[in-house]
Formats: structure tokens, sequence, C-alpha cells
């Protein structure tokens, strides 16, 4: 290591001018707003400009003036300006982005006279320009492939004597911190100037991670930081193939970036399951994995994971990438030597039926951050509903549910419904007046509220968004609230208090409307359940907040309108009256008080008329002997029809709406209801029972990795598609094979000659109707 490396500061040449270098001290920053961290965190020049380049103040830097003798001596420097033989950045920059080589004539005579290197800061000017060498200038404005002066720039630094420094300069923007060169030749897409870069030294390990370079809200490329990163992400094969395989230096394909993340994890972040993406990432990533399985056979690249614990696999789940994730899921290969990088195994075949070993590591519950785990409880994840139907995923829960999942089911069916019969016996036979303790523990142990099926902490564990909350909440958030409900009541029936009536008959209604739970056990059940809850999470609730809007406003100006003339002062006793309840007085079952009568005076009583009105029930009668008779009757008709007549035709037409949009998607949400019931009761089992109930077989895979043993799970498809197409043409006849290799010349003889004697046109050999007779186009004899 050099001493100017160690200690962090360079020795360079300063030939600059007084006026440049006053002009460098006069644009310098505010260095406290740079302490404090108030400076701005945006970019502050673009990464490239065809205009004028924004500067920033350099480093400290340790320089040597080549005139100093002259100002020892005292003699007078004229303020010249630079002559044509001095190289700044601007005529630099101007050269190599304008390709033209001519205006690089006299360039290594320049750096030789005044000692200088093409990696110097003021040659350069990498500090000034945010850390962009002319190397980066030149890669930026290549044209049709080619830009003749970066060949130049190369053989310039080359003899001058820093060409690792030169290849290897990095931009030191926050914006694009770590991008080098290599970055930006395989950015476009140069497969010649990648091999002439790596072999003049850059490094195939460099990490552009600065914060374009990052995921974040604003404008960003995140490629994964490294050059085998930005090439698979780019969908350039041959550069991946040279940086994998070149004879100067590898790169190492399980080297990750800043996140933890390996080219494959970023292949991933890239995919956007549109058609043309997922064909190229797909292909990238076999790619790799097939090479890799080649150079580093003992090496599992898709068994690394990031700094959030993910595999490539897990990670596609959790952001919704399906075509990758169907497509690592169902991967098979059929050579010998990268068979034991396949997910999938076809078992046998016989007509349009495939039997199937699928790959369960990752994939069951019995590992951390499983797949399937990461599906049922990733509220956010985009398209896990059609994830969940992915093979062998969904005939996985289907083993599940009817192995073990549907008895247990079936028997807490069976326990809730038990509990609802004696808590509404028990209630039904509740006694007046003071009751023992004895009595009241015992009524309490009968009606005990038993754990809802989830529970509490999975509902908290899934930390079910608003928006998702019809599919991972509801139920939950039902069962919670007939809990505290019921502990409300419990504890009010403890203190003796009568108020623990309301709560009682609350919790035993929200009881029997929670046995809909259990109608997830049933497909037609469920869908259906599913619907009514979808209407009820938004159409009903759109519609009860507008009512609640229109019946308290027109109630308001009801009673505010309607106010009864004062009845004459009687020596009797008048009953106190409020203007939002009215209540009879305790003693007005007395002779000398007259009856109660409701009045529209109080907004309780208003607001119950007003809402017979909105079924129907309503009576005019209601407002003889009130002024304003004509303004009442306006708020009533207007009433009518916003409420009446409009939003409840509304909400008919709306639910309407709802269930023929939802029924494709009732579906699938029921499957995922169902999906979370199964794997919460298989949470729940013992370990020893866990093991008994484990879907899928050991079984012993024939692989390049000799001893392969995997748990599998087999699944049988069926499809006639590919079967039809495959019938029209015959590529193999398996019974005979072994006959054909021995005799094929003998029947390739006899097939030529048979052909050529027949008459297809002759009616003596047209079929009869009964039987159907069909040719191949083609004949497909073995090679020999």
């Amino acid at each position: 290591m050099k001493k100017s490396e160690m200690f962090g500061f360079t020795l360079e040449a300063d030939d600059r001018t007084e006026e440049e270098k006053s002009q460098r001290k006069g644009g310098k920053k505010d260095g406290l707003a740079s302490a404090l961290g108030l400076s701005e965190d945006g970019p502050k020049a673009p990464m490239d400009t065809d205009y004028q380049e924004e500067m920033e103040e350099t480093k400290p830097q340790i320089r040597f003036n080549l005139n100093f003798d002259k100002g020892i001596r005292g003699e007078q420097q004229p303020d010249r300006r630079r002559d044509s033989k001095t190289f700044n950045i601007d005529r630099l920059f101007e050269a190599v982005a304008s390709r033209d080589v001519r205006k690089l004539d006299g360039l290594h005579q320049y750096l030789h006279q005044n000692m200088k290197k093409l990696s110097d800061s003021l040659c350069e000017c990498k500090n000034q320009s945010h850390g962009k060498t002319a190397l980066m200038k030149a890669l930026l404005h290549i044209k049709d492939g080619k830009n003749e002066t970066i060949e130049v720039l190369i053989d310039i630094s080359e003899r001058m004597g820093d060409i690792t420094e030169f290849v290897n300069a990095a931009f030191t923007s926050n914006y694009y911190k770590g991008q080098t060169a290599l970055h930006i030749a395989i950015e476009r897409r140069s497969l010649a100037y990648v091999k002439l870069l790596i072999n003049k030294g850059a490094d195939v390990h460099a990490k552009a991670y600065g914060k374009f370079f990052q995921p974040h809200d604003g404008p960003n490329f995140y490629f994964g930081e490294l050059p085998l990163s930005l090439a698979a992400c780019t969908n350039q094969p041959d550069v991946v193939d040279f940086l994998m395989e070149n004879e100067y230096q590898r790169t190492d394909a399980k080297l990750t970036d800043s996140q933890g993340n390996t080219v494959l994890h970023a292949l991933v972040v890239v995919a956007d399951n549109s058609k043309e993406n997922t064909e190229f990432i797909t292909s990238i990533y076999d790619h790799i994995l097939k090479t890799t399985a080649r150079l580093h056979p003992k090496l599992k690249l898709e068994d690394i994971k990031n700094r959030k614990g993910l595999t490539p696999l897990r990670m596609a789940a959790k952001t919704g990438k399906i075509g990758l994730f169907s497509h690592i899921l169902q991967r098979e290969f059929q050579e010998s030597h990268t068979k034991h990088l396949s997910r999938k195994f076809t078992e046998w075949v016989y007509g349009p039926v495939h039997c199937s070993l699928y790959d369960l590591a990752s994939l069951d519950l019995y590992e951390d951050k499983s797949v399937i785990e990461i599906l049922v409880y990733g509220s956010d994840i985009p398209n896990r509903h059609e994830m969940l139907e992915t093979e062998p995923l969904s005939q996985l829960l289907e083993n599940k549910w009817k192995k073990f999942a549907g008895r247990m089911f079936f028997f807490n069916f069976l326990v809730y419904l038990l509990y609802l019969i004696i808590f509404t016996i028990v209630a039904y036979n509740k006694k007046n007046g003071p009751v023992s303790w004895m009595t009241q523990t015992m009524r309490l142990i009968c009606t005990g509220n038993p754990d809802s099926p989830d529970g509490a902490d999975v509902s908290f564990r899934k930390n079910p968004k608003l928006q998702t909350l019809l599919i991972d909440g509801y139920y939950e958030i039902l069962f919670f609230v007939q809990g505290v409900l019921f502990l409300a009541s419990a504890g009010l029936y403890l203190c003796g208090r009568l108020e623990y009536l309301g709560f009682l008959v609350l919790c035993l209604a929200l009881s029997w409307l929670n046995l809909l739970y259990y109608s997830r056990g049933d497909r037609h059940m469920g869908i259906y359940s599913v619907m009514i809850q979808k209407m009820i999470l938004s159409d009903i609730l759109r519609f009860l907040f507008v009512y609640v809007v229109f019946l308290f406003g027109f109630s308001a100006a009801v009673v505010t309108l309607l106010i009864e003339p004062q009845p004459p002062v009687k020596n009797i006793t008048q009953a106190k009256k409020s203007r939002f309840y009215d209540h009879p007085d305790e003693n007005a079952n007395q002779e000398n008080e007259p009856c109660f009568k409701p009045s529209f005076r109080n907004i309780s009583y208003t607001t119950l008329q007003l809402f017979k009105f909105t079924i129907g029930m309503g009576d005019m009668e209601f407002t003889q002997g009130y002024q304003y008779k004509e303004i009442f009757y306006v708020l009533l008709i207007g009433y009518i029809i916003l409420t009446y007549i409009l939003l409840l035709n509304m909400l008919i037409a709306l639910m309407n709406r709802t269930v023929e949009k939802i029924t494709m998607e009732s579906a699938s949400i029921w499957k995922l209801q169902r999906a979370v019931t199964i794997l919460d009761m298989e949470k729940r089992l013992p370990d020893c029972l866990k093991k008994r109930f484990r879907c899928g077989v050991e079984i012993k895979l024939s692989t390049a990795l000799g001893d392969d043993r995997r748990q599998c799970f087999r699944v049988e498809e069926v499809n006639w598609n590919k079967w039809n197409i495959n019938l029209s043409k015959i590529n193999e006849d398996p019974g005979c094979w072994d006959r054909l290799l021995t005799g094929v010349k003998s029947q390739q003889g006899a097939s030529l000659w048979l052909l050529s004697m027949t008459d297809l046109s002759n009616e003596a050999f047209k079929p009869k109707d009964s039987i159907q007779f069909q040719f191949p186009q083609e004949i497909h004899l073995p090679n020999v």
C-alpha cells in the first residue's frame, strides 16, 4: 500500500492559474450546513450532460506548484491564460464526448511534462465533477457500439502507469456513488469494452451503492450493485458468461450487495410479471444456475439468504412475482449434470396424465419463513390468491385439509355449537334479583367463552390492513369483540349490577353470528359468506355513512323547526322533559299525573320517526297542531326522496353489481381463508402429530449430487392440450424401440415401398364410416 493511500492524501502537481484557483475558492459550499447534515440529499449534478458540467468542491489534497521557484526568486508571474497545449476538464470532456481522437493529440506529452496522470484529481477533475472521469464520459457517449477515444485514454493511462486506478475510478456523489466505468460499459451493452476494461484490471466486484441504485420513492434503478447483477438484469447473457468465465478475473456469483442480495435476488426484484419480462428473467435465472453448478458444483446459490432471511424463492413469494415464482416451483432440467437443480421431477407419464414429484424444500410449514406461510399471512402481497393456486401449493393445501384439518375443523364446529346451545339456555333462564355466589360461579363456568378459532394472537401476527380486513381480520375482530362483551357481562354479573344484561344479549347475538365462520368448511357456503362480508364492508358501510348524515341532519332540522307551544300551567308537577330524550316520570301512574306523550321536541323520538319513513312506516298525522307545517312538509319530502327513493335503490343496485363482480374473486378469497384455517390448526398440533401428518414422502433422487434425498410431494396432473397436440406426430414407439435400432434399414426400405405402391385415392383403400384412420404428416425414424 502506498503511503498516500495509508494516510489518506495524494501528492499531485498543480499547474492551475490564479484565476482558476480563485474561482474554485469562491464556489465553496456552506461547511456548517454540511457538518450539521442540513445539505440536500438529492443529486447535485446529473450523471451526464452535453452542457456545462456541475462541479463540487475538491477534497483537501497535497499539491506542489510547478512555478514555486519563480516565487522564491521574486519573479513576477503574469496572469496568463491557458494555451492550446493545456488539457483541463472541459477540454477532456469535450474531446471524448465528440468521439474525435484528434482532439486528444498532445495529451500524453502534456501529462508527461507536467508530471500528471489521468487518475489525478486535477487532470480528471474526478472530485470536482462528482468523481466522473474522462473514461466514464467517453463510455456514456458510445455511438454504434464505438468511441475511439476510449482506446486512446486507456493507452495513455497504461503508459503513464496508473491504468488500475484509472479504470477503477468511481463516482463520489452520494447519488451515483460507487459506479465505475465497468458498470457504464455493461449498461451500454458493449461486450467489447467490458472485455477491454477487465483485461486492464477493472474490478468485477465493484459496487454501485449510491442512492440512485437503491430502492426508494424517487427515480431509481436497483440492479444489485454488482456488475454481474447489472448484466443479468439487463438481459445480457454473453456479458454474464464472460464475467463468470473470463481468464482475467472471474466474478463470484455468491457475492452479495449492501442488502445481502445475490444476483438471483436482483432478478427477482426487477421482475414485473409481464410476459416479455418473465421470459427473459426466467431464462437468465436458469442460465446463471447452470453456469454456477458447472463451475462450482457444491455451491447452492438458491439457498443463500439476504439480510431479511429470504431466499430468491421466498423473496418472489413475498413480492408477488408470480411469473418467476411459478417457474422456480415447476423448474425441471433433464440433463444429468443439472438435474439436481430441478424442483420438479416427472415420475411417469401415461397419455395426458403426468405424475410429478415436487421438492417441498422452503415450501412447507416445517421450515422457518416457509413460502406457504409467507403467502397465507402476507396481507400486502399482490397476486397471492393466484400464487396459492400454483402447483404444488394448491394440492398441498388440499391434502392437508383432507388429512387432518377437515376433521379438526368439524370437531371445533361441534364444540362451538355446543357452547352456543348452553350459553343460550343459561341466558334464557336467567333469574331476576340477587343470586348467590355459587350460582354465579356455576353459570360462568357453563357459559365460559371458548377461545376464538384463530385467536387474537393470530390476528395480531397477520397484522391485517384496512384494505385486507375482508380476508385476514373479519372474523378475528368479531370473535375479539365477542370475548370483550362476555368479559364485561361476567364482571358486571359478579358485581351484582343489572347492566350486565345489555352486554349479555349483545354477546349472545354476536356469538350466533360468528357461527358463520365455520361456513368456510364448505365451498358453496364459504363463497356465500365471503359475498356477505364483501357487501357489509363495502356497500353497506358506505350506505350507512351517508344515511346517518341524512338522518341526523334532517332530525336536527325538524327538532329545531317544530317547537311545541308551552302547555298551560296547572297545579300539578310537570314531568321534566329533555330536548334529546323524553322519559316519563316514575310517578306518572298516579291519578294526579297526566299521561306522558312523546313529542318532536326531543331528537331521539324525531330520529326514530324519520327512520320509520325510510322503511315505509311513517305517519303524517303527527304534524297536526304545530306551526310551519309547510316547511316541515318540504323537509319531509326531501328526506323521503333522498333516503327511501335514492339511497335504498342505489344500495340494491350496488349489491347486485358486487355479487356479479366478485363471483370469481370470492372463490379465491374462500380458498385463502381456508388456507389460513389449515395453517392455524397445523401450528397448534404437537410435534408428534406434526411429524405424523406431514405431507409428502422422502425420496432418494439419482442426481449429480449422489445421495440426494428430498421431501417431495406427488401430484398427478392431466394436460389434454399438450396430449392433443402430440397426437398429430409420432416421435417414438416405446414398445418396439429395440427392434427399430436393430432392423432400421429394412424397415426404412419396406416403408418406402409400401408408400410407393399404395394408391390412397383408390376406393378400395378407403376405410369404413365407423373406423377413422389418421396418417401422420411426418414419420420420424431413428438415426443410425
